[in-house]
């Protein structure tokens, strides 16, 4: 297929750069063609907030975001601006009124073009000539003019927030060198350090020469290299800094510039972003400075940095409908624009919209528009329509497949499956298939493994999950895929061959997450006529209780600190009263068998009675608490232990215990 023009597969922020070049050139020329022909007006087209500025912020979207989203590739200014909008990459009031001030130029033109029958732009100041054009376009004069000041101040404001080019020009002394990274600088640079406020300065001193010393930095042109000790100046010197830093010092903020500035060193349009965009430049500060782990990410996936100036960040909150319908349909035709042969770009593609969908969530996170509650239902929702998309995906690429879409659905345990899951979780998943065909438990195993390899695959745009197969029939020695009639023969356990009281507990938090929905029926049919079985509260109590000591036993905690997760008091001894009370009375109260996260399923065992309403409330609240707690603590400490002074949590624990006592008997402790 011919196109008329070959869109950048990936984001080019050194055009924007050169289209606005070409605009000032324009800009100029406009002005020097006014004063050589002495005319007295206002050129509505070539002018500041005139057709011509519309256009340019269209295209420039266009240009950087076209090659990735086909849906852009518009000929039609009109058709551009209502694409941005419908793709959320422009605000879309501010779209609509674009379009309804480029309507309105558009047919000013078209006025003065008619009234002068000749090709021209230029609304003269001669008052005629106003009354004429006024007239022509159901205006008075003065409300005419009243409307094109509006609206070309308005175009201007716009276009002014895309086109930031005016470096600031540091007034510091630099030691001479530093920019090559010159050993002989380090003096100098500590000075520089030391005067912009930092301690630690030899070290930073010496971080600096290191970036700049590297040699991706001397491969690139001048004018690239020049950005880059610009940006660097700036971040020394404090512009465009986050306004807060919580948890980590200035000198540790300076260390994850410097780390992502090695990363992008070699990538001039993403020096050129940080400079050309003041606001993503302070984005990226905040980012940093929230914790390791965002850090980290950012640095795997630099570009990333197109949704520090998104306009679609500030949607994102408590309020935003956990729907992503609109997710799937949009990857998917964006999969279309790829040839199915191109493995490889296409896993790339699902795992760069993945990844920037969960950036933005963090992002939103970050600036507290997001509970941890609705952050996780958020994560839990994404996961499962990636995990769609990529079933798909590697269907298609199964030898031997014999149906359009496979008889096959994924389930969810754990995190996922109670949905509450976080940035970094694994998923626990268990595979399964009804299917009559000749081979198919064949065919379904092998598309299994290359689900698994999709997944966890590391490709040139990173990973998309890991993912623990462990709570599938049999564990680790068990098939990888299983029959619904074999896996509800499993869980029934007749023969005494099947499932443990802890792989019910573990049916607890699972649910369907991805593929065939009728599947998907068949198991929660399963899974609630296992959870309602009349069982001996005496063994169920006895089997959750040896399965809490083993965690207990796997998670020893040596320290003077409290274990927020693990330790008496905490976390999983919440989970552990919700898993246990679902397990023993959901034959007499079948409401409890909903899978509703554990905050819910506390008030529910309250109304049912089994446990009181006022410590219920509490423990929910404390519950809440400790998972905001966790998130904060997994942002800067990904795989440390959360644990935090014991006084602080005193109360808390104790709370937690004493409906452990209530639910299962005061001599019963959880670590004994």
């Amino acid at each position: 297929m011919v196109r008329p023009f070959v869109y950048r597969k990936y984001l080019d922020f050194g055009a924007i750069s050169s289209l606005t070049d070409l605009h000032a050139k324009i800009r100029l020329s406009t002005q020097k063609r006014a004063l050589e022909s002495l005319k007295e007006g206002q050129n509505i087209k070539l002018g500041r907030g005139g057709i011509r500025e519309i256009e340019f912020i269209a295209q420039t979207f266009q240009v950087i975001r076209g090659g990735r989203n086909p849906f852009l590739r518009e000929r039609s200014t009109l058709k551009a601006l209502q694409a941005l909008a419908s793709e959320n990459i422009l605000a879309k009031d501010k779209a609509e009124m674009l379009s309804k001030i480029y309507v309105f130029l558009r047919n000013m033109e078209h006025a003065l073009q008619y009234e002068n029958d000749q090709q021209t732009q230029l609304f003269a100041a001669d008052p005629e000539h106003r009354t004429r054009i006024a007239k022509m376009l159901g205006f008075t004069v003065e409300d005419l003019q009243k409307q094109l000041e509006l609206s070309t101040e308005y175009v201007a404001a716009r276009f002014d927030e895309i086109f930031q080019t005016k470096e600031e020009v540091s007034e510091e002394d630099w030691p001479l060198g530093w920019e090559n990274g010159a050993p002989g600088a380090l003096p100098g640079l500590a000075k520089v350090l030391e005067r912009n406020g930092f301690k630690e300065t030899e070290e930073l001193g010496q971080l600096i020469l290191n970036l700049m010393s590297l040699r991706a930095l001397k491969l690139i042109n001048a004018g690239a290299r020049q950005r880059m000790i610009t940006l660097v100046k700036n971040t020394v010197e404090g512009k465009n800094k986050p306004e807060h830093l919580k948890l980590i010092s200035r000198e540790e903020l300076l260390r994850r510039y410097i780390k992502f500035y090695e990363v992008i060193a070699g990538r001039p349009t993403y020096v050129s972003l940080l400079l050309q965009y003041p606001l993503a430049a302070k984005r990226l500060g905040d980012v940093l400075g929230s914790g390791k782990w965002a850090a980290e990410y950012l640095n795997r996936h630099p570009l990333l940095l197109d949704e520090l100036w998104d306009e679609r960040l500030s949607q994102i909150d408590d309020y935003t409908p956990v729907d992503f319908s609109f997710y799937i349909e949009r990857t998917r035709a964006r999969l279309a624009d790829i040839p199915e042969d191109d493995q490889e770009t296409r896993m790339n593609l699902i795992r760069e919209v993945h990844h920037a969908r969960l950036f933005r969530l963090f992002l939103a996170d970050m600036a507290g528009r997001l509970t941890v509650e609705r952050l996780a239902d958020q994560l839990s929702a994404l996961a499962d329509a990636t995990l769609e998309i990529v079933m798909e995906e590697v269907w298609k690429t199964v030898p031997g497949r014999h149906i359009e879409r496979p008889k096959f659905a994924i389930v969810a345990y754990g995190k996922l499956g109670g949905k509450e899951l976080a940035y970094a979780s694994d998923l626990d998943l268990v595979f399964l298939f009804e299917d009559d065909a000749q081979d198919a438990e064949k065919i379904y195993m092998r598309f299994a493994r290359r689900l698994i390899n999709w997944l966890t695959a590391t490709t040139g745009s990173g990973v998309l999950f890991d993912v623990d197969m462990r709570l599938r029939p049999n564990g680790e020695s068990g098939m990888l895929v299983s029959s619904v009639d074999s896996f509800e023969k499993y869980q029934k356990n007749e023969d005494g061959t099947g499932a443990w009281l802890w792989e019910h507990q573990a049916l607890t938090r699972a649910r369907y997450a991805a593929g065939d929905r009728d599947i998907g029926d068949k198991f929660e049919k399963i899974r609630i006529e296992i959870l309602r079985r009349e069982r001996n509260a005496g063994e169920t109590k006895a089997e959750v209780l040896k399965m809490r000591q083993r965690m207990h036993d796997g998670h020893p905690n040596k320290t003077e600190l409290f274990d927020v997760k693990h330790d008496e008091g905490g976390m999983v001894d919440v989970e552990f009263i919700v898993q246990y009370l679902v397990l023993q009375y959901s034959s007499k109260f079948p409401q409890l068998v909903n899978n509703f996260g554990n905050i819910k399923m506390l008030e529910m065992v309250s109304d049912a009675g089994l446990i009181p309403k006022d410590l219920a409330f509490e423990v929910s609240a404390i519950y809440r608490k400790y998972r905001r707690i966790q998130h904060e603590f997994r942002l800067n400490s990904p795989s440390v232990p959360v644990r935090v002074p014991k006084e602080e949590f005193a109360e808390e624990a104790q709370k937690v215990r004493a409906l452990w006592s209530l639910v299962f008997g005061p001599s019963e402790g959880q670590g004994a």
